[in-house]
């Protein structure tokens, strides 16, 4: 074999060995996979444990549906680019497990607080009462705090900045019109007593009114 082809041959290899070591760097690790679906599992438990109000609710505003559907959107879109084969800065994954344990606690005591009165639809049962204690004592919606913290937890560990914004400028949206709406029913329900409420404490981010 002469010297020309011998060169071919090491400069391939080197290049496959490169290509490959490259791919095994600029990977998200496997414990970031489960630290993530952990998140979601334990976030999401105490909506499904949640024991629901039998009864039909009193009043219903369907328009809340859209901005479910735009935080539906939004955790969608944290998924749209080649987050396997992204590294994993250490800060991004310590940030991330941070929003995740935050989601679950919030998760768990807002479930909690809130008792039979959790539901998907914006409504007002016949027994309504305003939950002003626990975790709603520093927001007034602190389960969209945890929806919140799940998407930056999960946007920090598998999503580029330039899709992680829009992502969030989504969930606000979506949020907020939900919130205007509940906001909008417990108003003409409790009157006063909630305008009180909504003008001491945040809506679902602390410290922002």
């Amino acid at each position: 074999m002469d010297i020309g082809k011998q060169l071919f041959i090491f400069d391939c290899a080197d290049r496959v060995q490169i290509s490959h070591c490259e791919s095994k760097i600029q990977s998200v690790p496997s414990y970031a996979y489960a630290v993530l679906a952990a998140g979601w599992a334990i976030w999401l438990t105490p909506f499904l444990l949640a024991r629901r109000h039998h009864e039909r609710a009193r009043v219903i505003d369907r328009r809340a549906r859209w901005g479910v559907l735009l935080v539906a959107v939004s955790y969608s879109m944290l998924w749209q680019s080649s987050f396997w084969a992204r590294p994993l800065p250490a800060w991004r994954f310590v940030l991330s497990v941070c929003f995740l344990l935050s989601a679950i606690v919030l998760s768990w005591i807002g479930a909690q607080s809130l008792g039979r009165q959790w539901r998907v639809d914006a409504g007002l049962n016949r027994d309504h009462e305003l939950i002003m204690s626990g975790p709603y004592k520093l927001v007034r919606h602190p389960i969209y705090t945890s929806m919140l913290c799940i998407l930056f937890g999960t946007g920090f560990m598998v999503t580029p900045l330039w899709l992680f914004l829009p992502a969030v400028i989504v969930f606000v949206v979506g949020t907020e019109i939900r919130i205007r709406i509940e906001d909008q029913l417990l108003s003409s329900r409790f009157g006063k007593r909630f305008r009180e409420y909504e003008s001491s404490v945040p809506a679902y981010i602390p410290f922002l009114r």
